[in-house]
């Protein structure tokens, strides 16, 4: 959340007052003071300390969910369910899904309420890498690894930024691979799949930067983050 709704949430102070505290260094995030009343801050992860006392707040959520075919990567829907529908027993309030997998992958997705956090870890800028486990119907060879490597080039001439292609497994009419991408094109994976000749069976969703999928849970079940996940965060605030 920003620092000032922070602030304002245990404090009955003005604006003013707020930029007072801030600009007189006594507001410090992770002992280093703050800048600015919109600084994106979280109790849960940074050390936070106003005038010397720390703040305490727990009101920021975040879930690792595994994915299951068949729901959408939405928050409300009226006909299909979404990925929000899977938090039967949680305070839904303000959680929303950080990026997208299509209604038939599977896979590992961060749940948040944490609205600026996902612009953050979605800005290319950051180039983060997303790990996908595939399973295709149809050969994959040397060939194709070289291609991935050069950038895809799609028939409307849209070209995909170097990726990477690992065969695990391949015979003339099924293969396993993971490939890993840092950009998120539209039905990018399947895409990228079609141009070598062969079409994705199964996708799913394995890393998304430092992020693992936890193969604990199955598909539709979550969890909250644990605390090295958490550390991770830091990164993007």
């Amino acid at each position: 959340m920003r620092l000032e709704h922070l602030l304002m949430k245990h404090f009955d102070i003005s604006r003013k007052q707020m930029k007072k505290l801030i600009s007189s260094g006594e507001v410090l995030i992770d002992s280093t003071p703050a800048t600015h009343v919109s600084n994106n801050v979280d109790p849960q992860i940074q050390v936070i300390t106003v005038q010397g006392s720390r703040m305490e707040d727990n009101s920021q959520k975040y879930y690792l969910l595994n994915k299951p075919k068949g729901v959408i990567t939405a928050t409300t829907d009226s006909q299909l369910p979404t990925v929000i529908d899977l938090f039967k027993n949680e305070n839904i309030e303000g959680l929303y899904p950080i990026g997208r997998l299509d209604r038939d992958t599977e896979g590992l997705l961060i749940i948040t309420n944490n609205g600026p956090l996902g612009y953050r870890l979605l800005n290319p800028i950051q180039h983060i890498e997303k790990e996908y486990y595939v399973e295709v119907n149809g050969p994959l060879d040397n060939s194709c690894i070289q291609r991935f490597y050069d950038g895809i080039m799609f028939h409307d001439g849209t070209i995909c930024k170097p990726a990477k292609l690992s065969i695990l497994e391949s015979s003339p009419s099924f293969s396993k691979a993971t490939v890993t991408i840092s950009e998120g094109k539209f039905h990018q994976i399947k895409k990228m799949f079609l141009c070598v000749g062969v079409k994705v069976t199964f996708l799913k969703r394995i890393r998304f930067g430092e992020f693992l999928l936890d193969e604990s849970l199955s598909p539709g079940e979550y969890r909250p983050l644990n605390f090295s996940e958490l550390q991770i965060l830091k990164h993007y605030f």
